[in-house]
């Protein structure tokens, strides 16, 4: 391959709205719904058509932490290195961004379990609605070993190894954005190898495949391999041409390669590839509606597993006293899945983001009084 393609430039591609990396989140998340909804059909997907639509779990939830890394070290990594943004801020910023949605999620399962409970009409599966598991799973800490968290809306254990990430965050800055590109890209791949071995060695299972109550350890090494492509792709320059390909290519063989099995490493580098290709595309003519929708990805992850719970409890019961057929049932299923994404967009647009209007304006204020304490700082001591 000429080096031309590849090389070190002092501007690179910048991350911008509208492109490849928001149609990549909305795509993850529509396929995050089906791989949660395969199984509530008349027939579970993954037995009849494909294994993928179970197994693929996996492969979405690894682009969903590689892409977190990613994303907030092209957009916060500077700031955060330089000193314009606090750890505490960065910390407070991601935090609030995903714990009101969350609690609104959880708090409106359980009053749909207590409700449908009263009214005569039990959860077929009790055993995922146990009330020992609610309240790790609420304050999310279901992914540092603390008992419950299984069940409910049981995809929140990502968000809960995720706010760890966000912890590390800044302290992985201090040491990522002192090595060259290709040293942060090697260890990026180290670490991961490194931790897979180490899971392997000590706990018996990949890291890819960690129980939920060790989902922090999971999540840590793929969110670190995002910061690397991150850095990877802010100091390297990639000819938009050869990325195109590359990401096209990419996806193509990951479709083929889970026609046979797995493959976890494979699977996970054409992942890499894939991210780091839709990064490397400039964004010439931006999408509105590609954008919005990207910005609804985070609430289709929350809510899809409550709307699924809500809406086939009710499908289940018309389908078992009026005998629907087949056909019907399929019908009913599809009609699901589309009442997840509006539900979706209908909770980020009513919910989700006037509430998160609201704690921006609270951060934006609360960085402007500690600015004025920090500036008035040295002059009271001084002046002491």
């Amino acid at each position: 391959m000429p080096w031309t393609l590849i090389s070190n430039r002092n501007e690179t591609t910048p991350i911008a709205r509208g492109g490849w990396l928001d149609a990549l989140r909305f795509i993850v998340a529509f396929l995050i719904i089906l791989h949660h909804f395969q199984a509530a059909g008349p027939f579970p997907l993954a037995e009849h058509l494909h294994p993928v639509f179970e197994r693929g779990g996996f492969l979405l939830t690894n682009f969903f932490l590689i892409d977190s890394g990613y994303v907030l070290m092209r957009v916060y990594g500077a700031a955060v290195d330089k000193g314009r943004m606090s750890p505490t801020d960065f910390f407070l910023k991601r935090f609030l961004r995903v714990t009101p949605a969350h609690l609104i999620m959880g708090l409106s399962l359980v009053a749909l379990v207590l409700l449908s409970t009263a009214a005569g009409v039990a959860p077929r599966n009790p055993e995922w609605f146990r009330w020992d598991q609610l309240p790790a799973q609420l304050l999310l800490l279901q992914s540092y070993g603390v008992y419950g968290g299984l069940g409910w809306n049981a995809p929140t254990w990502s968000i809960s190894a995720l706010i760890g990430c966000y912890l590390c965050f800044p302290w992985i800055i201090r040491g990522l954005m002192r090595l060259g590109p290709w040293a942060a890209l090697a260890a990026g791949i180290g670490v991961y190898l490194v931790a897979n071995q180490l899971c392997w060695s000590l706990l018996g299972y990949p890291v890819y495949q960690m129980p939920m109550g060790y989902g922090f350890i999971r999540a840590l090494p793929l969110f670190f391999l995002g910061m690397a492509l991150a850095w990877f792709a802010q100091k390297i320059w990639i000819n938009p041409r050869l990325a195109g390909w590359a990401g096209i290519a990419a996806a193509v063989a990951l479709a083929v390669v889970q026609n046979f099995d797995k493959h976890a490493l494979i699977s996970l580098s054409l992942i890499s590839i894939i991210i780091l290709a839709a990064g490397a595309v400039p964004v010439t003519r931006p999408s509105k509606l590609v954008e919005k929708s990207a910005q609804v990805s985070f609430s289709m992850f929350i809510s899809n597993e409550v709307v699924r719970i809500a809406w086939f409890g009710v499908v289940n019961v018309a389908a078992a006293r009026f005998a629907l057929s087949e056909p019907v049932q399929w019908v009913l299923w599809g009609m699901g899945v589309a009442a997840a994404v509006g539900f979706a967009f209908a909770f980020h647009f009513a919910i989700d983001n006037p509430i998160q209007a609201r704690i921006r304006t609270w951060l934006k204020n609360r960085r402007g009084r500690t600015a004025v304490r920090v500036e008035a700082g040295p002059v009271i001591s001084i002046d002491g």
